[in-house]
């Protein structure tokens, strides 16, 4: 990977949109910044350089949201990752990231249309809290696919967004729950050599970049009322299912 102009040119903006993203709309649209990289850098390296700058704004924004989650979803959802990390981990090399983008994709599309459908009163259905069991599930898939290429935000959405969470203790939910996935990616991306001294010094020269980002987002979160911000995640869930379909299908 060569540290040059036209790199930074794709990154600041990459990295910049994730840390907003991360800081105040749910880490949803966060992925996105891994394959524009793509567009400079092998995936492999994409993935690497965005792990410490993913981590550093978990720890950025954990302050602002600190005990503000739902600590039975975030439990669930971290004790389901860590077997979907392991299985990235394990599969690392031999499964297609386009076969999961594509998958996860459609999942995210058709979670939309589901409560779209609800919404306007197409469907009706008992409205129940989803119980622990499909925490575990979606925690496993999201373990999977932050691993693979961290999209790992539209399976926890379809988990979270069920169950009724204010805006803010949502936004918490997803920052300690991929605080634990992004801390627990660390050491088998080093093992399998994901890391290297470049990704490392493009991740440090793009730190102020990345805690930009959360604070611009922690200062939007504040300000976008609830209907529009869960309608901001809808819109973002859509946008990121679309994106991984057409990457899954190119």
């Amino acid at each position: 990977m060569i540290l040059d102009f036209s790199l930074f040119l794709l990154a600041i903006p990459a990295v910049l949109f994730a840390g907003i993203s991360k800081g105040g709309f749910a880490s949803g649209a966060a992925f996105a910044a891994t394959p524009f990289l793509a567009l400079a850098v092998t995936p492999g390296q994409a993935i690497g350089l965005m792990l410490p700058l993913l981590m550093l704004m978990d720890v950025a924004a954990l302050r602002p949201y600190w005990r503000r989650w739902d600590s039975h979803a975030a439990t669930a959802l971290i004790l389901g990752a860590l077997p979907g990390v392991a299985l990235g981990a394990a599969l690392y090399g031999v499964a297609d990231p386009e076969l999961f983008k594509l998958l996860i994709g459609v999942v995210a599309l058709a979670f939309v249309a589901f409560q779209l459908s609800r919404a306007l009163g197409l469907l009706r259905l008992e409205r129940r809290r989803p119980g622990g069991p499909a925490g575990y599930l979606w925690g496993c898939v999201a373990g999977f696919t932050s691993f693979i290429s961290h999209a790992g935000g539209p399976p926890a959405a379809v988990y979270l967004l069920p169950l009724g969470l204010s805006k803010q203790t949502f936004q918490a939910t997803t920052v300690i729950t991929f605080w634990a996935i992004n801390l627990a990616k660390f050491a088998p991306y080093a093992y399998l050599g994901i890391f290297s001294r470049e990704t490392f010094l493009a991740a440090l020269l793009l730190s102020p970049v990345a805690l930009m980002g959360i604070w611009i987002g922690v200062r939007l979160h504040r300000r976008v009322p609830e209907r529009l911000f869960f309608g901001l995640t809808y819109l973002f869930l859509t946008v990121t299912g679309g994106k991984l379909v057409i990457d899954g299908l190119s």
